[in-house]
């Protein structure tokens, strides 16, 4: 068994936040283990709690769709999530809650040591990035994370909810496609 499937299954057995209580599944993270490219979202949903599988609802359509655009697809790229469980009623995730998953989340950077991470979301971008982090004014902008290239993005949900920030999200996936070209050997 390799390390991130060894990972996996101790995480599947995590009790360490009451989130634990109300899962159906716990939502570890798929996609290319190998990949130099890896998106972080703050956490699973209805759809993702109930087929285990991050991004799999509405927003998971529309991150296929903004894949898509920069020519890439799930299985090139790792998709996780900052917690594994379902907050209540698609709640954010609480500060206790994050620290709780903090460690799964490390073990998979640390696993696939991606070139580039982005950030779905406030939430992720707080936790990965910077605490504080302004999405509506930080967006797109590149920093140098533990030896990774990060940015974060609007996340799918925001999008569907509010549509006129697809165009500045077009861009960002466009510096996103321009920063993997050059610094990605694999990617593309």
């Amino acid at each position: 068994m390799d390390r991130l499937e060894l990972i996996r299954q101790q995480c599947l057995s995590c009790r360490e936040c009451p989130l634990c209580q109300q899962r159906s599944h716990v939502v570890f993270g798929t996609g290319d283990p190998n990949s130099e490219l890896m998106f972080i979202g703050e956490g699973p949903g209805e759809q993702e709690d109930r087929q285990g599988e991050p991004f799999v609802g509405p927003a998971g359509k529309l991150l296929d769709d903004m894949l898509e655009m920069i020519d890439l697809d799930r299985s090139r790229v790792y998709i996780a999530n900052v917690v594994k469980c379902r907050p209540p009623r698609n709640r954010d995730p609480l500060n206790e809650e994050q620290a709780a998953c903090r460690h799964w989340l490390d073990a998979q950077r640390e696993i696939i040591r991606p070139k580039l991470i982005v950030c779905l979301g406030r939430i992720a971008a707080a936790a990965v990035i910077k605490s504080g982090f302004r999405i509506t004014r930080e967006h797109g902008v590149w920093f140098d994370v533990d030896g990774a290239r990060a940015m974060a993005m609007y996340h799918p949900s925001a999008l569907l909810r509010d549509p006129s920030k697809r165009p500045e999200t077009f861009v960002d996936l466009r510096t996103l496609r321009s920063e993997a070209k050059r610094i990605c050997e694999r990617l593309y």
